[in-house]
């Protein structure tokens, strides 16, 4: 049977799979590292992608990218790259997108007619600050691409029109999920001067090929592809805890939520994608685990060493500032500690509870737009840790399904590469293998500590 690649190009590293259409079976896998920071010239995903892919592809169909949402890809009039990428989670353009909520009327406008409210994270943010900062930069931009759509024109040789799809279209904050288009008019409010951006593709169409061949699905957001690699259906929730957490369900009609935690975004599919991100996850594992000098594995074992609440420490982990709530300035801070509690079992156990507290109000923003949880599924390289795993039953209210370790962002795209390679006519069905369920009693007192104490730290 045919073989299809799927590319992962995230904020830390890229991974490749090649997979059997038919069943779905891992054939042979790849990774190499991306540059620290949160910004990054696009050339060294290029170089990942090329060191990752070094002898996987040569009897492959079709190739789909998913890529980090977000990140601002500005090109000139001749296709070269201006300036690195400013990537998802770089917080500078965050006075921008207060300015951007005002000028187009307020947060109940952009949720309404866009789906989203800007935070930093978003594109447009991005280029807003870029014209206002680096205007000889601003100038120049004749093209805006994202990541994903970077690296697709790249396989295509750069020589087809550069194309993305909907899904991580609707991330950028200038294409409308309610109207299913563009609204440059946005994206001029934000960059001074039209730019083009890349055609949006229909889900499944082949929108190129390589040099030697090989036939380029559209490719996706990392959340979208997460969502089409878990083959997630309604009532499905999905929490990924990689280096940014993110709570999504697909859905049938678009998110309008003028708080701006829940980001109206589309799918991969033709359907939506209401999704909260927060900007701190498994790295608020590994420094803890830094600080208290021991292995993931030991840590994990020390957090279900103490007591669910962690004897009164609560973590607020803004290691790196804050998206959800957007509180892009703020930094992390431990409350309640006394002589007796201040522990490293209750440090672990208080860093293990203050990333999911997050996510769990991520959880319950997605209930207030619709959503109705049966199950969420725990994705990412901190969904192995038994801790998170434990202390997620307790804190989400519905059972925790923890499949197997795996890259599901590349695997979603591998699926989606299958899907064009049949035509469209749908996704294939492949097994997620075993999946673990973890239920636990819930533990309210938890969320309310961490409510009382986040709202005393950040009034309103």
């Amino acid at each position: 049977m045919p073989l299809v690649a799927g590319v992962d190009s995230s904020t830390q590293s890229v991974k490749v799979v090649v997979r059997d259409v038919a069943t779905g079976a891992l054939v042979r896998s790849g990774r190499a590292a991306h540059p620290e920071g949160t910004e990054c010239p696009p050339q060294a995903w290029w170089r990942a992608l090329t060191e990752a892919s070094a002898g996987l592809l040569d009897d492959v169909a079709v190739i789909g990218v998913a890529g980090q949402q977000h990140g601002m890809v500005a090109l000139d009039d001749a296709g070269a790259v201006i300036r690195p990428a400013i990537l998802w989670n770089d917080t500078r353009s965050a006075p921008d997108a207060a300015d951007l909520i005002a000028e187009l009327g307020g947060p109940e406008e952009w949720a309404r007619t866009v789906g989203l409210v800007p935070v930093a994270s978003f594109t447009v943010t991005k280029l807003r600050w870029m014209a206002r900062v680096e205007p000889e930069h601003a100038a120049r931009t004749a093209r805006v691409l994202l990541p994903h759509d970077w690296l697709t024109w790249c396989l295509a040789g750069r020589g087809e029109e550069p194309t993305t799809d909907r899904g991580d279209a609707s991330g950028t904050g200038y294409w409308s999920g309610p109207a299913g288009a563009y609204r440059e008019d946005l994206l001029v409010r934000a960059l001074g001067h039209p730019a083009v951006p890349p055609r949006v593709a229909a889900p499944a169409e082949v929108v190129g090929s390589t040099p030697d061949g090989v036939l380029l699905a559209p490719g996706t957001g990392d959340n979208m592809g997460a969502a089409l690699g878990l083959a997630l259906s309604p009532g499905d929730v999905a929490v990924s805890l990689g280096t940014s957490g993110t709570a999504f369900a697909v859905s049938d009609t678009p998110a309008a939520d003028a708080s701006g935690q829940v980001a109206g975004f589309a799918d991969a599919t033709g359907r939506f994608l209401p999704l909260v991100a927060t900007l701190n996850a498994a790295r608020v594992l590994t420094a803890g685990a830094s600080l208290l000098g021991v292995d993931t594995a030991a840590f994990s074992d020390l957090a279900l060493s103490a007591p669910a609440g962690a004897d009164g420490l609560v973590l607020l982990p803004y290691l790196d500032g804050e998206r959800t709530p957007n509180l892009p300035d703020a930094r992390g801070s431990l409350h309640g500690i006394t002589r007796s509690n201040l522990t490293p079992a209750n440090v672990a156990r208080a860093c293990v509870e203050g990333m999911l507290c997050g996510l769990a109000d991520a959880v319950d923003a997605l209930v207030r737009q619709g959503v109705r949880p049966r199950r969420v599924f725990l994705i990412g390289g901190a969904a192995a840790s038994p801790a998170v795993q434990e202390v997620a039953a307790a804190l989400f209210g519905v059972a925790v399904h923890v499949p197997p370790p795996g890259e599901y962002v590349a695997d979603g795209a591998a699926r989606q590469a299958a899907w064009a390679l049949a035509g469209g006519v749908e996704p294939p069905h492949w097994p997620l293998g075993a999946v673990s369920v973890v239920e636990r009693d819930a533990a309210p007192e938890v969320r309310e500590r961490y409510a009382r104490t986040r709202g005393a730290a950040h009034p309103g």
